[in-house]
This record gives structure tokens, sequence and C-alpha cells, in this order.
């Protein structure tokens, strides 16, 4: 587990994909598996941790905060929505190191109460990812939230490719995360390696 995080940070939803981007470079990688059954999203879990160890990567459990401290993650990643049922005192207990969406300056508020590792806001540009209620959130408010955050690292999120990413980074982000122009890629092992020269170049 690495004392910063790599400001590369696909987001991805099964443990073949997390497979791939760490065999392309990747260092910080997201799990995020919806909609399946859970003893399925305990074996990707499971699988995408043993990847991670292997390589030397930091694997980010979303949502599942009962299977990552059953399967012993190291980082965690709760929405608005998750936090709810989450039990924050056992979270603090086993050690993990939470991020927390943010989109609004309610949510940020709320998201500090709980002491978070690091802060992800979004979407900084339009996204096809999800319906939002929330409109693009712009650079400013990307340098507004490391203001705001201080010491923790902040994660922007929504929207991006290489060269917003590296306008993120320059005003303020510290890790940029990613889905669709990754994963929806022509080759989305040579396109991480295009986020990784643009992003690593200005950390």
């Amino acid at each position: 587990m690495r004392s910063r995080l790599d400001p590369f940070y696909p987001v991805v939803d099964s443990a073949a994909w997390v497979r791939r981007m760490v065999g392309a470079g990747a260092r910080l990688v997201q799990i995020r598996v919806k909609e399946k059954p859970d003893d399925v999203v305990r074996a990707e879990i499971r699988d995408a941790l043993a990847v991670c160890r292997t390589a030397g990567a930091d694997l980010v459990v979303n949502d599942y905060w009962e299977i990552a401290i059953d399967q012993e993650a190291a980082y965690l990643h709760l929405g608005q929505e998750d936090l709810d049922g989450a039990d924050l005192a056992a979270i603090r207990k086993a050690g993990l190191r939470l991020g927390i969406s943010t989109h609004t300056h309610e949510e940020l508020d709320r998201a500090l109460s709980a002491d978070p590792h690091h802060v992800a806001l979004g979407p900084v540009w339009p996204t096809i990812l999800k319906k939002m209620p929330f409109g693009p959130q712009g650079l400013e408010r990307v340098a507004e939230w490391k203001r705001l955050i201080g010491a923790r690292p902040l994660v922007a999120i929504g929207g991006l490719n290489p060269e917003r990413a590296r306008q993120c980074l320059d005003v303020g982000a510290d890790v940029v995360a990613v889905v669709n122009d990754l994963v929806g890629a022509a080759n989305p092992e040579a396109r991480a390696k295009e986020w990784i020269a643009a992003t690593r170049a200005t950390a």
C-alpha cells in the first residue's frame, strides 16, 4: 500500500478488467461491480485483490464495505447513498482508507465529517456514465475543493480524457479517475498507457 495515490485511476467492473489495467501499468484501480449477486461480487473482489497484491498495485473496493473488510482490502470508496448504510466505525476499525464521492458543498461537509482518506469530485465535465442530478463542476470547483480539503488527496472524475486529466492535475487534483474513455477505447491497454504518460508526467 503506497503512502500516496497514483494519479491514474481507472474504474472498472470486473477482476478481468482489473487484470488488464494492471497489466498495462496501472498502480491504482477501483472495482465497481453493480447489480450482481453477493457471491459473484465477493469472487470478483477476491480475484481483483489477488491480481493487485501480486502486482504491487492498490485496489479500491466500491460500495461493498463488508466484503472489503472480510477480504482485508486496503481501500474503500463510498458514494453519498452508500454512506447511509455503512458502518463507519467498523470501516475505521478495519483500517480501510476511505474515499467518498461529493458533488455539492453539503455533500463535502458530510464527507469530511467522516474523516475520509480522500475525496472525489465530479463530474468535472459532462459524462455519459450515468444520469447525474448535478451539472459539470468545472476546473474552478476542482481548485476550490482542493483548498477546502487540504492535505487529503482529491480525485477528479467525469468526462475526462488525458488532456482534461492534465488540466485537473494542474489546478489541484491529485488523482484523475476514468471509466468510459478507457473501457470504450478500441485498445484499452494502449489508451491506459496514454493516460499513464500524461498523468505521471505531471505528478
